[in-house]
């Protein structure tokens, strides 16, 4: 057995933020790198880059929303040109700063309210392949396992890589559940070792009501902006480890 360990960086500036995303990287095998959009700036990309070049660590594109108040988190209407022209623009950007460190990117996961809209909206989902595939059909898209974003992927010729959360619930529909709502964000250390090591051997986890759910990927995603997350990033990964679950990054599944 063997997973992708992903985190979300490039997210946050000021003091303390490079050396966060730091020790991030000394435990997760790819990072998704905010584009400018929802968050993150030039020079936060590029010390991103950097850092997970020297990491050996595998860079994405984390497109989102142009919506910096609200982080990306809410949804925003817009039509399949505007939203596959904002998608593509972000990757281009990324990958401009990545050649620039040697490196070239390997996935692209799109962020919040863009992520989530893209998991039960074909028309959003159908944009955001369009824009992967402009940009380079054999750039592998992530996405929510079980979503209609993974169907899009396929429909365009994109190689898709299905993920799953370790530190968020499922409703039971197989969506993540709104961070607005009690319990959306999972911060025990041994419940998140244990949901990841069911999905990753088992294929399956619980929703939040305790409907059995059938929800495997090929990656799993701890986010960065939770309280901890370096360590929790640490204990998921040696938790995976100590049954038998070789982490690698996801170019080498």
């Amino acid at each position: 057995m063997r997973i992708d360990l992903n985190c979300d960086l490039g997210e946050a500036t000021g003091a303390g933020a490079t050396e966060h995303d730091r020790r991030m990287m000394s435990y997760v095998t790819s990072v998704n790198v905010a584009c400018g959009a929802h968050a993150g700036d030039p020079d936060t990309m590029r010390a991103t880059v950097r850092s997970a070049r020297d990491a050996g660590v595998s860079v994405g594109a984390h497109p989102g929303f142009a919506d910096r108040e609200g982080f990306g988190r809410r949804d925003i209407e817009l039509t399949s040109d505007e939203i596959e022209n904002l998608v593509l623009a972000q990757i281009g950007a990324l990958a401009a700063i990545a050649r620039a460190e040697s490196m070239t990117l390997s996935h692209v996961k799109p962020h919040g309210a863009l992520y989530n809209m893209a998991g039960r909206d074909r028309r959003v989902a159908d944009a955001i392949a369009q824009a992967v595939a402009a940009f380079d059909p054999a750039l592998p898209l992530v996405a929510l396992s079980g979503s209609v974003l993974l169907d899009a992927g396929r429909d365009a010729g994109l190689d898709v890589v299905p993920e799953v959360f370790a530190d968020r619930a499922f409703d039971a529909d197989g969506a993540l559940v709104s961070r607005r709502r009690p319990g959306a964000v999972i911060h025990e250390p041994e419940r998140m070792i244990e949901r990841a090591v069911r999905m990753v051997r088992d294929g399956s986890v619980e929703a939040i009501d305790g409907t059995p759910l059938e929800l495997s990927g090929e990656t799993i995603c701890v986010h960065g902006d939770t309280p901890g997350a370096a360590e929790l990033a640490m204990t998921l990964r040696r938790g995976l480890e100590a049954v038998g679950v070789a982490v690698e990054p996801m170019r080498a599944r």
